[in-house]
Protein backbone atom coordinates (compact mmCIF):
# COMPACT_ATOMS: atom_id res chain seq x y z
CA UNK A 1 0.00 0.00 0.00
CA UNK A 2 2.95 2.17 0.55
CA UNK A 3 4.57 1.56 -2.24
CA UNK A 4 1.53 2.31 -4.00
CA UNK A 5 1.52 5.83 -2.55
CA UNK A 6 4.99 6.62 -3.18
CA UNK A 7 4.21 5.72 -6.92
CA UNK A 8 1.38 8.07 -7.31
CA UNK A 9 3.16 10.89 -5.53
CA UNK A 10 6.11 10.44 -7.78
CA UNK A 11 6.15 12.97 -11.15
CA UNK A 12 6.80 11.28 -14.25
CA UNK A 13 9.38 12.58 -16.31
CA UNK A 14 8.28 10.82 -19.21
CA UNK A 15 5.31 13.62 -19.69
CA UNK A 16 7.76 16.80 -19.15
CA UNK A 17 10.42 16.15 -21.79
CA UNK A 18 8.60 16.66 -24.40
CA UNK A 19 6.95 20.00 -23.18
CA UNK A 20 10.74 20.89 -22.15
CA UNK A 21 11.77 19.90 -26.01
CA UNK A 22 9.00 22.33 -27.09
CA UNK A 23 10.36 24.94 -24.86
CA UNK A 24 13.92 25.00 -26.05
CA UNK A 25 13.30 23.99 -29.98
CA UNK A 26 10.84 27.02 -29.99
CA UNK A 27 13.24 29.08 -28.17
CA UNK A 28 16.43 28.22 -30.62
CA UNK A 29 14.29 28.63 -33.66
CA UNK A 30 13.27 32.53 -32.86
CA UNK A 31 16.24 33.62 -30.74
CA UNK A 32 18.05 33.36 -33.85
CA UNK A 33 16.67 35.02 -35.78
CA UNK A 34 16.21 37.77 -33.34
CA UNK A 35 20.09 37.91 -32.74
CA UNK A 36 20.05 38.30 -36.56
CA UNK A 37 17.72 40.86 -36.62
CA UNK A 38 20.04 42.57 -34.04
CA UNK A 39 23.02 42.36 -36.36
CA UNK A 40 21.52 43.31 -39.99
CA UNK A 41 19.68 46.12 -38.00
CA UNK A 42 22.75 47.44 -36.97
CA UNK A 43 24.00 48.04 -40.63
CA UNK A 44 20.46 49.18 -42.08
CA UNK A 45 19.70 52.99 -43.25
CA UNK A 46 15.93 53.64 -41.37
CA UNK A 47 15.28 55.96 -43.79
CA UNK A 48 15.86 53.51 -46.64
CA UNK A 49 12.79 52.97 -49.06
CA UNK A 50 13.13 49.34 -48.87
CA UNK A 51 12.57 49.81 -44.59
CA UNK A 52 9.97 52.24 -45.38
CA UNK A 53 7.93 49.93 -47.60
CA UNK A 54 8.49 47.56 -44.44
CA UNK A 55 6.55 49.83 -42.06
CA UNK A 56 3.92 50.61 -44.50
CA UNK A 57 2.78 46.82 -45.02
CA UNK A 58 3.23 46.60 -41.29
CA UNK A 59 0.99 49.53 -40.95
CA UNK A 60 -1.49 48.43 -43.10
CA UNK A 61 -1.69 44.63 -41.67
CA UNK A 62 -2.35 46.09 -38.24
CA UNK A 63 -4.82 48.41 -39.95
CA UNK A 64 -7.09 45.88 -41.60
CA UNK A 65 -6.85 43.33 -38.27
CA UNK A 66 -8.14 46.21 -36.20
CA UNK A 67 -10.95 46.79 -39.37
CA UNK A 68 -11.73 43.17 -39.51
CA UNK A 69 -12.30 43.28 -35.46
CA UNK A 70 -14.59 46.12 -36.10
CA UNK A 71 -16.50 44.99 -39.18
CA UNK A 72 -16.48 41.48 -37.92
CA UNK A 73 -16.26 41.20 -34.34
CA UNK A 74 -16.06 37.58 -32.27
CA UNK A 75 -17.19 37.02 -28.79
CA UNK A 76 -19.19 39.76 -26.71
CA UNK A 77 -18.03 42.64 -29.39
CA UNK A 78 -20.56 40.65 -31.66
CA UNK A 79 -23.86 41.98 -29.87
CA UNK A 80 -22.79 45.57 -30.28
CA UNK A 81 -24.30 46.77 -32.77
CA UNK A 82 -21.84 48.74 -36.35
CA UNK A 83 -22.69 52.22 -35.47
CA UNK A 84 -21.19 52.77 -32.23
CA UNK A 85 -18.38 50.14 -32.66
CA UNK A 86 -17.62 52.52 -35.25
CA UNK A 87 -18.13 55.80 -32.99
CA UNK A 88 -16.00 54.47 -30.15
CA UNK A 89 -13.15 54.09 -33.29
CA UNK A 90 -13.85 57.97 -33.80
CA UNK A 91 -14.30 58.92 -30.20
CA UNK A 92 -10.59 57.59 -29.71
CA UNK A 93 -9.39 59.05 -32.76
CA UNK A 94 -10.69 62.59 -31.77
CA UNK A 95 -9.21 62.05 -28.08
CA UNK A 96 -6.10 61.11 -29.95
CA UNK A 97 -5.81 64.17 -32.45
CA UNK A 98 -7.15 66.40 -29.13
CA UNK A 99 -4.36 65.01 -27.02
CA UNK A 100 -1.57 65.65 -28.93
CA UNK A 101 -1.16 62.31 -30.77
CA UNK A 102 -1.01 60.55 -27.20
CA UNK A 103 -2.21 56.87 -28.24
CA UNK A 104 -2.94 56.16 -24.34
CA UNK A 105 -5.70 58.70 -24.38
CA UNK A 106 -7.17 57.72 -27.43
CA UNK A 107 -7.63 54.06 -26.68
CA UNK A 108 -8.85 54.60 -23.17
CA UNK A 109 -11.62 56.73 -24.60
CA UNK A 110 -12.60 54.54 -27.57
CA UNK A 111 -12.52 51.73 -24.65
CA UNK A 112 -14.60 54.09 -22.34
CA UNK A 113 -17.04 55.35 -24.93
CA UNK A 114 -17.71 51.37 -25.95
CA UNK A 115 -18.16 50.27 -22.56
CA UNK A 116 -20.30 53.84 -21.95
CA UNK A 117 -22.68 52.36 -25.25
CA UNK A 118 -22.48 48.84 -24.03
CA UNK A 119 -23.82 49.30 -20.55
CA UNK A 120 -26.57 52.15 -21.81
CA UNK A 121 -27.77 50.02 -24.60
CA UNK A 122 -27.95 46.74 -21.74
CA UNK A 123 -25.95 44.34 -23.91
Amino acid sequence: MAAEAGRECRMSFDGIWPYVFIAVAGWLATDIWRWLGVLAGNRLDEKSEILTWVKAVATALVAAVIAKLIVYPTGELETSPLWLRLAAIAVGALAFFAGGRNQILGIVAAIAFLAGGLFVLGT
